[in-house]
C-alpha cells in the first residue's frame, strides 16, 4: 500500500510539471501556429482555387505540364545544391581551423563570420554588384593580367557567389558545434597507433562531424531555395528561380492562386529532398554516419 501511495504521489507531482512545461511552451506554440501554420494553410487552400474562388486542380496541372516551369524548378534546386556544396567546401576548413584556436581568436573570427548578417541583404547584394561589375576590382585584376573579363553579373555564377557569402555562417556554426563535441584525444590516440593524418581525418573527424554537416546543409539548402532578394539583384531576369516567379505571379499578373501553387510545389519538393537527404545519412539506431 505504501508503494502504491508513493506511485500515486509521484503521478500527482509529475502532472503539474507537465502542465507547467506546456504553459511555458504555449506562447512559442501560438506564435509558430500564427506565423507558420496559418500562412501555410492559407497558401495550400489558395493553390486549389481559381481567381474567382472555385475549386480547381488546374494550377498544379499548369505547372507540372509546362516544361518551362519544370526547368525553373530544376534550376532552383541546382542553385541551392551548388550553394550548399560551396558553403561546405569553404566553411569546413574554416570551422576546422577555429577548432584549435584560443577563445579570443575564435570570438574575433566568429564576429567576422557573422558580420555579413548584420548588414541588410539588399546592401550586400548591391555590394557584389560593384565588386563583380565591369568596372569593379575583379574585372580590373583580370584586365591587369592581360585577359578579357568574363560576364560576372546576371548569371548563375553571380548568384552562387552572393548566396555562398550570405549562407556561409549557417554552415559554419553547426560544423563548429559538431567539431567541438569530438573527443580531442581520439586523433592523438590514432596517430600513436600509426595512423597518418589524412586517415585520422577521414576515419575520425569527418564521420563525427557529419551531424553538423547535415544540419548546415539542410539550413543552407532550404534558405537558398526560397531566397529572393540576392538572386533577383545579382541574377536579374536571366536567372529564373522559383521565388522570382512566385513574386511576379503575385504582383505583376495578380494570379495569386497560381503563385500559391508554385510556392507550395517548392515547399513540397524542398521538404521531400531534405527528408531524403537526412535518411540517406542515417542508418542503424539513428546515428548520422558518413559513407
Amino acid at each position: 500500500m505504501a508503494a502504491v501511495g508513493r506511485l500515486a504521489g509521484g503521478a500527482r507531482l509529475s502532472r503539474p510539471r507537465w502542465r507547467t512545461g506546456l504553459l511555458l511552451a504555449l506562447p512559442a506554440i501560438l506564435i509558430f501556429a500564427l506565423l507558420f501554420v496559418a500562412p501555410l494553410f492559407t497558401l495550400v487552400a489558395n493553390s486549389f482555387r481559381t481567381q474567382t474562388g472555385a475549386f480547381t486542380l488546374g494550377n498544379y496541372a499548369r505547372f507540372l505540364g509546362d516544361p518551362f516551369y519544370r526547368d525553373v524548378l530544376w534550376n532552383t534546386l541546382k542553385v541551392a545544391a551548388l550553394t550548399t556544396a560551396g558553403c561546405l567546401l569553404v566553411g569546413y576548413p574554416f570551422a576546422l581551423y577555429l577548432r584549435g584556436r584560443s577563445a579570443r581568436v575564435r570570438n574575433w573570427l566568429a564576429l567576422l563570420l557573422l558580420s555579413p548578417l548584420l548588414i541588410s541583404m539588399v546592401i550586400r547584394a548591391y555590394g557584389w554588384l560593384v565588386v563583380l561589375g565591369p568596372n569593379g576590382p575583379v574585372a580590373a585584376v583580370i584586365q591587369w593580367l592581360g585577359l578579357t573579363p568574363p560576364q560576372l553579373l546576371y548569371n548563375d555564377t553571380a548568384v552562387l557567389i552572393g548566396m555562398v557569402h550570405v549562407m556561409l555562417a549557417y554552415m559554419v556554426l553547426p560544423l563548429m558545434g559538431s567539431l567541438d563535441r569530438i573527443d580531442p584525444t581520439l586523433v592523438p590516440a590514432a596517430k600513436g597507433l600509426g595512423a597518418p593524418g589524412w586517415t585520422c581525418f577521414w576515419r575520425i573527424t569527418l564521420p563525427l562531424s557529419a551531424p553538423g554537416m547535415l544540419a548546415g546543409a539542410m539550413i543552407v539548402f532550404s534558405l537558398t531555395a526560397s531566397s529572393f532578394v540576392t538572386p533577383a539583384i545579382l541574377g536579374g531576369p536571366k536567372v529564373k528561380l522559383m521565388p522570382y516567379f512566385v513574386y511576379t505571379q503575385a504582383t505583376t499578373t495578380l494570379d495569386w492562386p497560381y503563385a500559391a501553387a508554385i510556392g507550395f510545389v517548392l515547399v513540397v519538393v524542398t521538404t521531400g529532398l531534405l527528408l531524403g537527404y537526412s535518411r540517406l545519412l542515417r542508418r542503424g539506431n539513428g546515428q548520422v554516419v558518413f559513407g
